[in-house]
């Protein structure tokens, strides 16, 4: 299914340097929280009484998310081409990952977590990964970061579910309805519902094959095959957020309304809404998702305390949207290329620094108290492997992705030249 006028803009494919910039300081700092788990223990408990890195971090992730995937939709102006890159894109290094972690379990080197291996059918573990969205079946993740991924999904369904129905420019409602859902059903909404109900592996496997379907549908040649697969794939993604999420299903509508957040802020940068609207779309759903933060969260370690953790979330929120912010406002200048670099890195980096920890954990051990200077080494290595895997398997990913969207959905040939008529011919 084809928009019958896709945006094409003469920078469309330019790579925007200020959203680079963002992605690199977002992955970067939620490697670094996580690795302060193993090398500043002592100090984490006190950074994390303040601000959560790691959900700044994320949120960050959330907003350039927001701002760029329904940009790409639009730009392409064709689901099937949107699928085909966004699944070349994400499930190569996804996958490899993932099977990282499998070859050190089954050589009894790394235990997976939460009981993966013992507590859960295997197959509904496979399935549920697959989807991506297992933070939202009631499975824990393999990589603890992977649980970002069930959103993205999530979001990927929603934003295509609109595009279908010709709602897609309907960011600011969109954004500002979920903003006000999250406080609003905060009291109401069950977590897990359908996987305590049903388990977790029927439930998986209706995930599963309900998503394989609507993106297949999706991308069929005739519009109302591919508009029912579409809004199929964004009634599983709402319904999965609202009833069946691992977290709260505030939390889980708050992350939404922050993606949006980051359409509404393309759409202003592209005089399609009014500036002053994007801002006050902005201030609702900071202001919704610290506040809803405050109110909701508890702590949940026997060091913490509610007020550190209402404090931290409430920090990380207003600093993501900050520094959003500050990235928008200083989109037309110039980004160093070490930190556009980082972005483009970036998802390499998001996936296998918790891979490099484990590796590390393995060989040199993890020290009993605060050593700042392994974040040095830790970095290094880091950036080295992202790079690596960038270029032999991120890379490669997508150039097949690229080959089989145009082969799947070729660009129309151009319209033949006009015969001149024999009037204007004799002249």
């Amino acid at each position: 299914m084809r928009s019958e006028l896709p945006l094409r803009r003469p920078d469309a494919t330019v790579r925007l340097g200020w959203l680079d910039a963002l992605r690199g300081v977002a992955a970067i700092t939620v490697a670094l929280h996580h690795a302060s788990y193993h090398y500043l223990p002592d100090f984490r408990r006190t950074l994390l009484e303040w601000i959560d890195p790691g959900s700044f971090g994320v949120l960050v992730f959330f907003l350039v998310s927001g701002y760029i995937v329904p940009a790409s939709l639009e730009r392409r102006g064709s689901m099937r081409r949107f699928w085909t890159g966004r699944l070349f894109r994400i499930y190569p290094l996804l996958l490899a990952a993932i099977a990282f972690v499998v070859v050190l379990h089954v050589t009894g080197r790394y235990e997976l977590r939460d009981g993966l291996a013992t507590a859960y059918h295997p197959v509904a573990v496979a399935l549920s990964h697959l989807t991506m969205m297992q933070d939202l079946l009631g499975i824990p993740s393999a990589i603890n970061v992977l649980w970002t991924l069930s959103y993205e999904m999530a979001f990927y369904l929603l934003v295509v579910a609109l595009f279908s129905v010709g709602w897609h420019r309907r960011s600011v409602a969109t954004a500002s309805t979920l903003a006000v859902a999250a406080p609003a059903l905060a009291l109401v909404l069950p977590a897990t519902a359908l996987s305590t109900r049903f388990g977790e592996g029927r439930v998986s496997l209706a995930a599963f094959v309900l998503m394989a379907a609507s993106i297949t549908l999706a991308c069929a040649r005739r519009t109302a095959v591919a508009r029912a697969g579409a809004l199929a794939g964004g009634a599983l993604a709402l319904t999965l957020v609202l009833v069946n999420g691992r977290v709260d299903p505030w939390q889980g509508l708050a992350i939404l309304a922050v993606m949006f957040t980051g359409t509404v802020v393309h759409r202003a940068e592209r005089g399609q809404i009014r500036p002053r609207t994007a801002l006050a779309v902005c201030l609702l759903v900071m202001v919704s998702a610290a506040g809803t933060g405050i109110w909701r969260v508890r702590h949940y370690t026997t060091w913490d305390t509610d007020l550190g953790e209402k404090r931290a979330w409430a920090l990380a929120v207003i600093g993501a949207f900050a520094l959003f912010g500050i990235g928008y406002a200083l989109r037309h200048r110039h980004v160093p290329r070490w930190l556009a670099w980082s972005g483009v890195v970036s998802y390499s980096a998001y996936l296998l620094h918790e891979l490099l920890l484990m590796l590390l954990d393995m060989t040199i051990g993890r020290p009993k108290g605060d050593q700042p200077l392994l974040f040095v080494p830790f970095l290094a290595l880091l950036l080295a492997a992202s790079w690596a895997s960038h270029r032999w398997i991120e890379k490669p990913g997508q150039r097949l992705g690229r080959v089989l969207a145009r082969r799947f959905d070729p660009d129309p040939a151009p319209a033949p030249a006009a015969e001149p008529s024999r009037a204007s011919a004799a002249s």
